[in-house]
């Protein structure tokens, strides 16, 4: 807990201020709900089923072109690019909530977890070997280079087509509705919650985590079966993410889901 006196990198903290500001004029700036839904969950969707359960996990197959597309929209959610998000992501799970952690709740205090490892210069860089095989493809690698270029892009459209309406419900307000939603996975999903399973970390199921992120809440389940496609294992679990994927599989777009591993 001692070392939360960190370094933040400008590159991080500057864009990440500037959008909380910027969502501020949804105080002043008519709803446009169409812009929101559409917005938050198309991403939230690139986040959970791209970043977390496709490039992280490897929970499903992909096409080539596919695998792409995904790694796109996960992109337009400001979080980065697709192989520092899944290599950093694949070291958290290695060394869930012990000292190496990158983003435990319980070594280095609630914000550092939440968005304070990710503001930090100390997390800029991952290991190529941590993500070998999707650094093999030249497209993600140069996705991952560029990481601001479709989050830019989808904020200069949405100006585009729908004035301060578009850029504020279109992309400032949801992308900041993501950034917390997303980053309360590895703090609040940590701290508050119930055990189904004793794994060796403090993951918890949150069932309002579960509904705001598409079934990541159920972080629990998660951790005890990583790799699996489904992470509301009962039938009261609510998962969009493996609802959209198994909707994937039916139009053979996405293939081989794998199980939940264990009885519960």
């Amino acid at each position: 807990m001692g070392r939360q006196t960190q370094k933040y990198g400008y590159g991080a903290v500057l864009p990440f201020g500037l959008i909380h500001l910027g969502a501020l004029a949804a105080l002043v700036v008519p709803i446009s709900p169409w812009w929101l839904v559409w917005s938050y969950a198309v991403r939230m969707f690139g986040i959970t089923g791209g970043y977390h359960r496709y490039f992280s996990h490897r929970s499903y197959k992909l096409g080539r072109t596919a695998q792409f597309l995904l790694a796109l929209i996960a992109q337009s959610s400001g979080q980065k690019g697709v192989l520092w998000w899944a290599a950093l992501h694949r070291v958290h799970h290695r060394h869930a909530d012990q000292e190496a952690d990158i983003h435990s709740p319980w070594r280095r205090g609630f914000w550092w977890s939440h968005a304070g490892w990710v503001l930090s210069n100390e997390h800029d860089t991952y290991s190529p070997r941590d993500i070998a095989d999707f650094a093999k493809f030249p497209e993600l690698r140069w996705l991952d280079r560029y990481h601001w270029a479709p989050t830019t892009t989808l904020a200069v459209l949405t100006f585009a087509m729908s004035g301060a309406s578009g850029l504020v419900w279109g992309y400032l307000a949801p992308t900041v509705l993501l950034y917390h939603c997303t980053f309360a996975i590895n703090s609040v999903a940590h701290i508050f919650g119930t055990r189904r399973f004793a794994t060796a970390d403090h993951s918890r199921n949150n069932w309002l985590l579960a509904l705001l992120t598409f079934g990541e809440g159920w972080h629990n389940n998660h951790h005890f079966s990583m790799a699996s496609a489904r992470q509301g294992y009962r039938w009261w679990e609510i998962d969009i993410t493996y609802g959209v994927l198994k909707v994937l599989s039916w139009m053979r777009i996405a293939r081989d889901l794998r199980p939940f591993r264990g009885t519960v």
